[in-house]
């Protein structure tokens, strides 16, 4: 990653800075800044945009924005990924809360400051802005959020209902350790969602609004449903593995049972060789569960005690004013 260029001026008492990653939103971006500048000034607020190796005119409206004392620019070479922009950005935020926000202009950011004032009332660790209602969906997106949002509710309990959106305010403290659990693309919004939730971390859901998308097209497809899926799973295996092996467990063991109860008392040819074998692969499901709760409760650990150890070395080499 290569940032063109930061200003050091910033002030000591802002509570928030927005986060926008960028990519190919040339056709927006103008509109975009000159909406959001404004209003993040006013309230003494940080921007940080994130120029994901965009393509198109994005790098030179950005590249105007860099003498601007509260913002920076940051930006990849080449394109990472939705979640690789996310993590780049939040992990320069110096504020005590973080928005991500969505370069489209579908954002609005008197929504922002809802969400910081909801924050800030009820100490929330993560608020969501929930765009049910507000943002029309074909029926094939609907139907595939709905099976995204129905898969992670099995697997985890959850109460937030838009589990993807990109609009969410984080406490910076928090979220920051989680950074490098969290996917490049964009199943970070999904996956991040499912650590606070994991973490039990205090997560509210308030509605926010959604303008319609003034040019260009969602990057949103099948194939990124599909990666949504197999990254919430490796999620979910990562934080709570025994949800997913011990049903396994139960299940292989009880058609193994079944299968060789069958066999012994109606056709009576002995214990069979299938339900053995189906009972043996229960107790390996099992206790490959507990081997990977260890493993997990070990990296959790491990992120965490590496994020505080980068902390105290930054606090102890940073000049005294």
């Amino acid at each position: 990653m290569a940032q063109t260029k930061s200003n050091s001026t910033k002030s000591s008492n802002s509570l928030l800075t927005i986060v926008v990653p960028v990519y190919n939103e040339g056709k927006v971006l103008e509109k975009t800044v000159q909406s959001l500048l404004p209003f993040a000034q006013d309230r003494n607020w940080e921007v940080i945009f994130v120029d994901d190796g965009s393509t198109d005119h994005s790098t030179e409206v950005l590249a105007k924005l860099n003498f601007i004392p509260f913002v920076r620019v940051l930006r990849h070479k080449i394109n990472r990924g939705y979640g690789a922009a996310l993590k780049s950005g939040i992990s320069k935020v110096t504020t005590p809360y973080v928005v991500t926000f969505d370069a489209d202009g579908q954002h609005c950011a008197e929504d922002a400051e809802r969400l910081l004032e909801f924050a800030l009332q009820n100490c929330s660790d993560l608020v969501v802005g929930n765009r049910q209602g507000t943002e029309r969906f074909s029926r094939y997106r609907a139907l595939g959020k709905w099976i995204i949002w129905q898969f992670a509710r099995l697997l985890m309990p959850l109460r937030v209902r838009d589990l993807n959106s990109g609009f969410k305010l984080y406490r910076t403290e928090l979220v920051k350790p989680y950074l490098s659990l969290c996917p490049n693309s964009m199943a970070f919004s999904d996956v991040i969602t499912l650590i606070f939730t994991h973490q039990r971390h205090l997560i509210h859901e308030i509605p926010i609004s959604i303008n319609p998308r003034p040019a260009g097209r969602s990057t949103i497809n099948t194939w990124t449903a599909f990666e949504t899926v197999l990254e919430i799973l490796n999620t979910i295996i990562m934080l709570n593995p025994l949800k997913v092996f011990i049903p396994l467990s139960l299940l292989s063991i009880s058609v193994g049972i079944a299968w060789g109860s069958y066999v012994l008392v109606r056709v009576g040819r002995g214990v069979s060789v299938g339900s053995m074998l189906a009972v043996v692969s229960g107790l390996i499901f099992f206790m490959l569960g507990l081997l990977a709760h260890q493993i997990s409760s070990l990296r959790l650990d491990l992120v965490k005690n590496v994020y505080i150890a980068e902390e105290e070395q930054s606090n102890f080499d940073r000049p005294e004013p």
